[in-house]
């Protein structure tokens, strides 16, 4: 079943955050239309290789127009009038800069399959219970409803300021004026009701916009900031600024209201006024409380909405490279169209003068610039660069840089609006610099600890003393960072397995593990430190075995004690798939069979690493894998993945080539060679009473190991695979 097909059938929650991140720059009708063909090309490795990106480019034009021709002999108006649409956006859009094309496409799949792990993975961690909270959703409810209330009252407080005032009477003789001198005291007295009763209504109105915006919409907001901190590191899609924008707008729009309702009471108060009159006695302070809203509410409405990331490596943004380009959004949740293309932004990064921002740092926001229409500015092309030295060597340009130091962005700009001046500043999460790609894994074990274990988002010397984080909360990220990058999460009993090789314990509790533990402290016995393990697997199913992680076929993280009592009451040739513990990025296979004595044995290869496994895909290996028996005889040990999966069946769909069967020297091949193929091969001594877990070999073609079987010796043959050249 296609990728799109299995996201067509999540429930509702989950379509609602796959809809989230479709929009004109690449539309659902696309991704629905040609929804195989999408799948089938690398656009990962487009995002960094421009040829690649403008011909998968072009191609997806073609794909439109191929589309665009069998709508239009089924006439369907509505349909081949949005491919159209489509078409030329996407052209227009994209003909200049292809590989952002390729950078969008690539994240809308990787999000589909974050999706898809995340509906099919029961367990579900302390933070994403918090993030999800009903009470929130009731808040965001409440600050929707109250707000509207407010623009409501606003409204109808304008629509009575003309009965604040009243005729002038003075052009009338005496006779009538002493007539009517208690019809006029009557109209003050209805008019100086009038003007306290708006008053009145003008206040409570200022004082229920302050109360919401300094406690309900602050407060939604901030729970946005920490949704998107939770989202950088892998955490369920965050959303909900589109209703804080909508919400930002309309008490703007109140706020700016009731400054002109003051103005204009200046304006009736001057040409009515009277001893008492409350206008000149209210009317400053009000414009003041006023005035001081609207600094707050626009200070609070400059947003970074999207957080700095390098396009090359979209699944971890917040770690800058060097003079290597980033992006970045900033959003102005109030949306007036007397600002557009009026704000100017300027990009900056820390106080320190230690780095500075190549490129085009100074931009203007529009609503142009984002499909959802919001006032907002993207920067595509800066480019941190690290100063020389005041001594005027050369800085640490391409040295080591500490990957627990932590900089920040800085945004800046001022609006001018309605006779107002108002300065705006704000910043990105804390990023880490680095020089060298080498840096990233350790760079981005520090964005990790900081967006777990803090909601403030400039603590810029964190690092100084790092507070420890729960194991829950940990476990829970550790499971996000293999549904983000690699798109299929952790279960249970994959997490009990990290926990117990971080606190070194068959169970444990909910306690607090420190930063050292997680990332600068080498595992007993061993030379790497746990993050550098698990980024390694990490690294290792991205480039080698993704389609069958993906599959849920790789157990990987589960001990050789569990490993022997999970196999040991199976049918012999049962297998499974475990990450070693003693490689950094090796997986291996462990198989169960049975002695004549009826005793269960245990085998496991030495483990595959990156470097052979780029020579040989490892479901081949799977398929052709071959041990020598004490007869001499080659055969296939593995039979069924565990529990009871057939192995052609759980791998076939994986396999690249046909199986590979031993040719004989006298066998021809093309131009009078004879063919050769790589067979993983490793034997099993079947002298001694203990099982033995063989190394695998070097791969040999068929033709050499039928040579060497009617030359040598077996015993021979057993010498040279124990040859110190097999091992890794």
């Amino acid at each position: 079943m296609s990728q799109w097909n299995q996201v067509q059938q999540l429930e509702i929650k989950f379509l609602e955050q796959v809809d989230q991140f479709y929009d004109d720059n690449f539309p659902m009708e696309i991704r629905h239309l040609l929804a195989q063909w999408i799948e089938n090309q690398d656009w990962e490795a487009a995002s960094n290789n421009e040829t690649m990106a403008t011909i998968l480019l072009q191609n997806l034009l073609i794909q439109l127009d191929e589309q665009l021709g069998r709508v239009s002999k089924e006439k369907n108006l509505l349909l081949i009038h949005n491919l159209k649409r489509i078409r030329k956006v996407l052209q227009g859009k994209f003909h200049g800069n292809p590989m952002h094309v390729a950078v969008v496409i690539s994240n809308c799949l990787r999000e589909e399959r974050r999706i898809l792990a995340a509906a099919n993975m029961p367990v579900q961690g302390p933070l994403e219970k918090s993030l999800q909270s009903s009470s929130v959703s009731e808040r965001q409810r409440n600050v929707e409803h109250k707000v509207a209330a407010i623009k409501n009252s606003v409204q109808v407080s304008n629509s009575k300021s003309d009965l604040f005032t009243f005729a002038d009477q003075s052009d009338k003789n005496s006779a009538m004026v002493n007539q009517e001198v208690l019809t006029l005291q009557e109209m003050l007295n209805s008019l100086d009701f009038k003007r306290k009763e708006a008053l009145s209504k003008m206040t409570q109105i200022i004082h229920e916009t302050d109360l919401l915006m300094n406690t309900m919409l602050i407060e939604e907001l901030q729970d946005w900031k920490r949704r998107q901190q939770i989202a950088c590191i892998g955490g369920p899609l965050h959303n909900g600024l589109d209703q804080l924008q909508n919400c930002f707008t309309l008490l703007a729009e109140s706020l700016f209201q009731l400054r002109r309702q003051l103005e204009k009471l200046e304006e009736q108060s001057t040409k009515m006024t009277y001893e008492g009159d409350p206008i000149p006695m209210q009317r400053t302070h009000m414009l003041e409380r006023v005035t001081f809203l609207i600094y707050n509410l626009f200070k609070n409405s400059f947003v970074v909405e999207r957080q700095p990331c390098m396009p090359t490596h979209p699944q971890r943004p917040l770690v800058l490279k060097t003079l290597i380009q980033f992006t970045v959004k900033l959003r102005l949740l109030i949306k007036l169209p007397e600002l557009n293309y009026q704000v100017k932004v300027k990009a900056s990064i820390d106080n320190n003068r230690r780095f500075v921002l190549c490129g085009t740092n100074v931009k203007a926001m529009s609503i142009e610039e984002s499909s959802n229409g919001s006032l907002s500015v993207e920067f595509r092309h800066l480019q941190p660069k690290e100063m020389k030295s005041s001594a005027g060597g050369k800085g640490n340009e391409g040295c080591h840089m500490v990957t627990e130091e932590l900089h920040s962005i800085t945004f800046e700009t001022q609006i001018c609006l309605y006779g107002l001046t108002i300065d705006l500043e704000t910043s990105s999460l804390p990023v880490v610099m680095i020089s060298n790609v080498s840096q990233l894994p350790n760079a981005w074990a520090s964005i990790i600890w900081y967006n777990v274990s803090t909601n403030d988002s400039q603590n810029l010397v964190f690092f100084n003393n790092p507070p420890p984080a729960t194991l829950s909360q940990l476990l829970e990220v550790m499971s996000w960072q293999f549904s983000s990058y690699v798109g299929r999460g952790l279960n249970s009993d994959q997490l009990h397995m990290l926990a117990e090789k971080l606190t070194v314990q068959s169970s444990y509790s909910d306690g607090h593990l420190t930063w050292a533990k997680f990332c600068k402290e080498h595992l007993p016995g061993k030379s790497f430190t746990f993050w550098t393990w698990l980024e390694a697997i990490l690294d290792l199913i991205k480039k080698h075995i993704l389609p069958l992680w993906i599959d849920g076929y790789v157990m990987g993280f589960v001990s050789k004690e569990k490993e022997r009592l999970l196999l040991k009451d199976k049918m012999p040739g049962t297998f499974l798939l475990r990450f070693s513990e003693s490689h950094l990025g090796g997986i291996t296979f462990t198989w169960v069979d049975h002695s004549e004595s009826g005793e269960v044995r245990f085998h496991s290869v030495e483990p595959y690493n990156k470097g052979r496994l780029s020579a040989l895909p490892f479901a081949d290996i799977l398929r052709d894998y071959k041990v020598i028996m004490a007869e001499n005889i080659p055969e296939n040990p593995l039979k069924y993945l565990y529990p009871d999966i057939p192995k052609d069946k759980a791998f076939g769909k994986h396999y690249s080539s046909q199986p590979c069967e031993v040719s004989r020297p006298t066998e021809r091949g093309d131009k009078g060679y004879v063919p050769s193929v790589f067979i993983p091969i490793s034997t099993i001594r079947s002298d001694s009473t203990e099982p033995h877990s063989p190394s695998d070999l070097l791969p040999m073609s068929p033709s050499v190991y039928a040579v060497l079987r009617e030359n040598l010796s077996p015993t021979t043959i057993e010498t040279a695979m124990k040859s110190p050249y097999s091992a890794e």
